[in-house]
């Protein structure tokens, strides 16, 4: 089953300044987020194959999407992560069917890598509802630059019986990062830490 995506929304954010400090180059990160119809929305099933199929299908279609948007190649992303709000007819585990299994290996590919976990989060809310994206490096989770978030929402969704899924990347760390660890020009990128 396809996902039936009633829209999709793209957002970028520059930060160009930071408490009055000059960002340079900008940090920037973009979203890219469905709207899609949750085809269990008021219903147990104890198959989920078919959200978990769709997870696959929006992985590929939101990180490209993302990185799009900042006019840049795949692998030239630093950052990704992944989020789901569904609405109050489903479930949380709705989510995770779009989420965990399979989206992660098509926004991988966009990006050319990603040794590290996708940061997660689900949640379920109402129109205007907001959801946080949180941010990893792609190729090593101790980079503390690259421990960040960004938060999105679209006005009329979800609806009861959608969800909204979302994939961000960014092109950097955060503005002017400072509280030490692994640096992005050390990662060894092998083990998905490091």
């Amino acid at each position: 089953m396809s996902a039936k995506i009633r829209k999709i929304v793209t957002i970028v954010e520059e930060t160009r300044t930071e408490m009055g400090r000059a960002v340079s180059p900008p940090t920037r990160r973009a979203a890219a987020v469905a709207v899609i119809e949750n085809p269990f929305a008021g219903t147990y099933v104890d198959d989920l194959s078919d959200l978990i199929a769709m997870g696959e299908e929006l992985g590929g279609l939101l990180a490209a999407r993302a990185v799009a948007a900042l006019g840049i190649e795949g692998p030239a992303a630093q950052s990704y992560g992944k989020a789901a709000l569904v609405g109050e007819n489903g479930e949380l585990e709705h989510a995770a069917a779009l989420l965990h299994p399979k989206m992660g290996a098509p926004v991988r590919a966009v990006l050319g890598k990603g040794a590290a976990l996708i940061p997660s989060s689900k949640r379920r809310g109402g129109l205007g509802a907001e959801l946080d994206i949180p941010l990893g490096h792609k190729d090593a989770a101790f980079v503390r630059s690259h421990f960040d978030g960004m938060q999105v929402s679209i006005a009329d969704a979800p609806r009861a019986n959608e969800i909204v899924v979302a994939v961000a990347v960014t092109d950097s760390g955060r503005p002017l990062p400072r509280v030490g660890g692994l640096k992005a020009d050390e990662i060894k990128g092998e083990d998905g830490l490091r």
